[in-house]
This record gives structure tokens, sequence and C-alpha cells, in this order.
């Protein structure tokens, strides 16, 4: 009899060991597949997404396919028992993405575009609000540059309660999350020469305007898009360095090259001549041209010039100055650097990781569309995690599309603080990236 008891008793104990076993394996596989559960009853996860590029007219918008999707990941977030915050790091509601010749404001307002894009994405627009209305996660948006002089009365018209971290500048914040001093979230575009806000050119042409040359670029690009890639009509005057060797004049033939570049690439069927680019938008009244923009020069040598942003080159420094800056790039650098994409992924090193006046270990970007965890030391030998959330754009050129990125901050239950980049695609979340560090 004994000896039976002994056998049940050590059966029952291999079957409660399988079963606390297959538990286990069942919450781990539920949270690989769950990129909102963290496998306990703690609300700490904070969620990083950004570039929706909602627009007021889907006719030319850059996203309308993944509007069903972003909401239904939003929903997904909203029912989380673990997400914490939902942070949009920037260009949410975009400004910028409209065609050379639309009147971007149809005639109107801001107020009025601004609750356009509302209309035109109600489904996510309206998923945002049940999410800042549920009053649960703390939703907060940090501006980028297509949303850069849309203002927080504007933002807060669509979206009444969300979190809005910005700098005393319009069109730039920086955000830390709560006890998470280590973290910083931005767009990103305050180091990148067309598009930081420039609150010194052109002032005698549009007094007050931030809007930097990466604006005018894409209402170009958007044309480009929206008249099916044309082979051209205009075509870009040649230039050639001046002989005196001057800085400034270097700079403005290197500003040149990157125009060159775009508008020999971006085509349209338009003359350069023409003054199809509609403004009435931060301060422009008037209609440009494509060489408006472009530097020219009278005689193969001589001198530079250019109409709109008339010594851009020059204003470089101040224009980091105002813009919060912390490690100056010079414009040289700034400006050759500008279509490289992984040069906004070396300005978390630079501006975070290895400046001495900063903490943080953790930076998050958007802006430059590509999906990506990288890790680096810190100046002080630390390891540091750099990500970028990608974007919700329908296409994006040679990347994922639909991404985001979830950082899960280390407590009682593990010593680490996780940072991964996931993909919706086809109603299925995958992992793309994970890393790690103890902070």
């Amino acid at each position: 009899m004994k000896k039976i008891t002994i056998l049940l008793l050590l059966s029952l104990i291999g079957i409660t060991i399988l079963f606390i076993t297959s538990c286990k394996e069942d919450s781990d596989d539920q949270i690989d597949k769950d990129p909102f559960n963290n496998g306990s009853s703690e609300r700490n996860m904070i969620v990083v997404m950004s570039d929706f590029h909602m627009g007021a007219d889907l006719d030319y918008a850059e996203i309308k396919e993944n509007l069903k999707p972003l909401e239904d990941i939003l929903t997904k977030i909203r029912v989380s028992d673990n997400v914490k915050e939902l942070v949009i790091a920037g260009d949410m509601l975009d400004e910028w993405f409209v065609p050379a010749n639309v009147d971007t404001y149809n005639g109107k307002d801001q107020r009025d575009f601004v609750q356009r894009i509302a209309t035109s994405n109600k489904g996510v627009i309206d998923a945002l609000n049940s999410i800042i209305q549920d009053g649960t996660i703390l939703v907060t948006f940090v501006p980028g540059n297509h949303d850069l002089t849309i203002t927080a009365e504007n933002t807060d018209l669509i979206l009444p309660g969300i979190n809005q971290a910005r700098d005393e500048v319009l069109g730039l914040g920086t955000y830390t999350p709560e006890d998470n001093p280590e973290i910083a979230i931005e767009h990103g575009h305050r180091y990148n020469f067309f598009c930081a806000p420039d609150p010194l050119s052109n002032q005698d042409v549009a007094s007050g305007t931030i809007l930097p040359p990466g604006y005018f670029f894409t209402r170009i690009a958007t044309l480009h898009v929206v008249q099916e890639l044309p082979t051209g009509g205009g075509v870009v005057v040649p230039i050639t360095p001046n002989v005196s060797g001057d800085q400034s004049q270097n700079d403005l033939y290197r500003y040149w090259s990157i125009w060159n570049y775009t508008a020999s690439y971006f085509t349209i069927e338009n003359d350069f001549d023409e003054k199809i680019i509609t403004t009435n938008i931060d301060g422009f009244t008037g209609n440009y041209s494509v060489n408006d923009l472009l530097p020219y020069q009278t005689l193969p040598g001589g001198l530079i010039d250019v109409n709109l942003y008339k010594g851009i080159q020059d204003n470089w420094t101040e224009r980091q100055v105002r813009n919060n800056v912390a490690v100056n790039l010079s414009a040289e650098y700034a400006i050759s650097t500008v279509l490289d994409a992984t040069e906004l992924d070396n300005q978390a090193k630079t501006q975070y990781f290895l400046n001495p006046n900063s903490n943080k270990r953790i930076v998050v970007f958007g802006h430059s569309h590509v999906p990506i965890i990288t890790t680096s030391d810190n100046y002080q030998g630390e390891k540091s995690i750099y990500a970028n959330s990608g974007t919700w754009i329908d296409h994006n050129p040679n990347q994922e599309t639909r991404t985001f990125v979830v950082i899960t901050p280390q407590n009682e239950v593990s010593s680490e603080t996780f940072v991964k980049l996931y993909n919706f695609e086809n109603e299925v979340i995958t992992e793309m990236a994970t890393d790690s560090l103890e902070l």
C-alpha cells in the first residue's frame, strides 16, 4: 500500500511538473506573439510609433492602404494590460506632402486643414482618441518636420487631451518618459540641413517663417508622384565651384549639388521657370518656381547666388543654436551628408551617446523611414541602444513599413531593459530585431 502511494505521488508530481512546464511554454509563446504583453501584471511598456503621414486628401496622401492596419494596431495597444505609454515621434499630420500646384489650405487656414485630416483619417483619429479618453495609457506627440508648423492648439483640436512634448521653439520636441531618464525620443529632423526649422532664412519674403528647404523639395517630389513619374520638362542649369575657394561659396555649391541631384531625380512636367509652387502657408503668400530654389551663377567659376534661402549656408550655426542642437555640425558636413539615411543614426551617437552632457542610453528617432536597432558604447564605455521606429506609409522603397518599437523597462522580474522592433503585415506581428541593456 505504501509503495502504491509513493508511485501515485511520483506520478502526480510528474503530471504537475508537465502542467507547469506546459503553462510556462504557452505563456512564453504568448509573450513572443504579443508585443504588448510583458508576461506580468505590471503596466510599464512604452510603444513608439512615427511617420504616419496622414494627409487631408487621400488622392495623394502617403498613407491610405495602411490606415486600417494602423487602426488595428492601435486597438491592440488600447486593450493591452501592460502598455503604459504610446509615443508618436513626429510626422503624424502631414502638411508637406501636397503637390506643388495645390493650395494646401484650400484658401482657408491650418485649423481647417487639420480638421480635414481628421475627417480623411477618421478611423485612426478615433482610435487615438479612444486611447486618450480611456486615460489608462498616456499618449504623447512629438513634432516632426512634416508637422513642423502645426500648432499645439490645432493638434489638440482633433486629439483633445493628447500630451505634447514640444521645445520652446515651434516644430521641435524631445520626450523622456517619466521614471525613465535614460530614454530620449524625438523625430530627428533637427540635425538635418534640409529639414530642421529655419527661422533665419526668407524673413524678407515671409516674416516669421520656419519652413526649411525640404518643405519645397517635398512639394516638388509630391508633384512628381502625382504626375506619375514623368521623364521631365525642367532641366537644372549647371554651375561650377567659385574659383575664389571661399568657404561660404563652397558650401553653397554643395547645397546646389543636393538640389541638382534631387531635381534631376524627382522630375516634373513643368519648366523650372514656371511659378507652380503655391504657398499661402507659414508666412509665404507668393507662387515660386523651381529655379527660385536652385543656386545659380552668371559666369562659370563666378559668384554663386540663390533667390530663396539666400545665406542659408552661412546661418547654419545660428540655426542649430535656435534649434537646441547639443553638438554643433559644420555646414559643410551637414550639407554633404543630408542624403545619407545612416547619418541620422550617427546623430544618436553624436548628440547623445558620445556627448558628456547627456545621460541617455536609449534613443529612438523616426524621420528616416528606415526601421533599425543598433548598439554602441557611450562616452563612458557603457552599452547604448539606438532604434528607429520606421514608418506607416503605404510604400516605403526597399524597407519594411507598418513598423514600431516597444521598450520594456527593467523591473523586479528582469534586470534588463528590452528594446524591440516589430513589423505588422497581413495581420501578423513579426519581431524584426531586439536588444537589451541594464540601466
